[in-house]
């Protein structure tokens, strides 16, 4: 089932109907700033699941997700002076940041190392989403791992909508997926290039 929804100014009742789904434990795909992601709320294990399956991946891969600001991510991560500083330069913004988890973070999110990724991405329909949620959304690319991500909505509904309970319309996307930087022990290392510029990193 596919939901289109205004990518600049979201339609509340329609984000409330997202919402409703992820509260029954719903998997649904959705815009980001970069590539469209598929998510579930973090704290539904059963979502999670669900994610592994749909995406084909590793289960000692753990998910990123998706925060509704920089204020919901202490309750997540451990939060430095030095990287909140980082972090509100740069979010809402195409990057994963990697930080030590809090133990609110379900085991399947963390890492052995205890460390989760948190992104805040500049969209609209994606924070709505959170916002209303209460809770972080997990995020992963729309594909099953290895395989091209999906950029069209209606693509992502032909490949994998069988296994979708929504399919977010908020246009075609084109973008690179998110930079990963890792903000542990306050020593800045970017895991993975992607969309976010990663110039300002030689320059701290």
């Amino acid at each position: 089932m596919i939901i289109s929804i205004n990518p600049e100014n979201p339609q509340l009742r329609l984000i409330r109907q997202v919402v409703d789904a992820l509260k029954q434990g719903g998997v649904i795909a959705y815009p980001t700033d970069t590539t469209y992601g598929i998510g579930c709320d973090i704290f539904n294990k059963k979502g999670v699941k669900n994610i592994y399956q749909i995406k084909k991946r590793d289960a000692r891969k753990p998910f990123s997700f998706i925060c509704a600001d920089l204020s919901d991510v202490s309750n997540y991560a451990q939060v430095s002076n030095f990287a909140f500083k980082i972090m509100k330069r740069h979010l809402p913004g195409p990057y994963t940041f990697v930080l030590e988890a809090t133990r609110v973070v379900p085991d399947s999110l963390m890492t052995r190392q205890k460390t989760v990724g948190i992104r805040i991405p500049q969209n609209p329909i994606a924070l709505a989403i959170v916002q209303e949620l209460g809770h972080p959304l997990v995020t992963t690319s729309a594909n099953v791992s290895g395989q091209d991500v999906y950029h069209d909505p209606l693509d992502i509904e032909d490949a994998l909508g069988h296994q979708l309970d929504l399919v977010v319309d908020g246009g075609i996307l084109r973008g690179d997926s998110s930079t990963v930087v890792s903000l542990i022990g306050d020593q800045v290392e970017v895991l993975r290039e992607g969309s976010g510029d990663t110039s300002w990193i030689h320059q701290l």
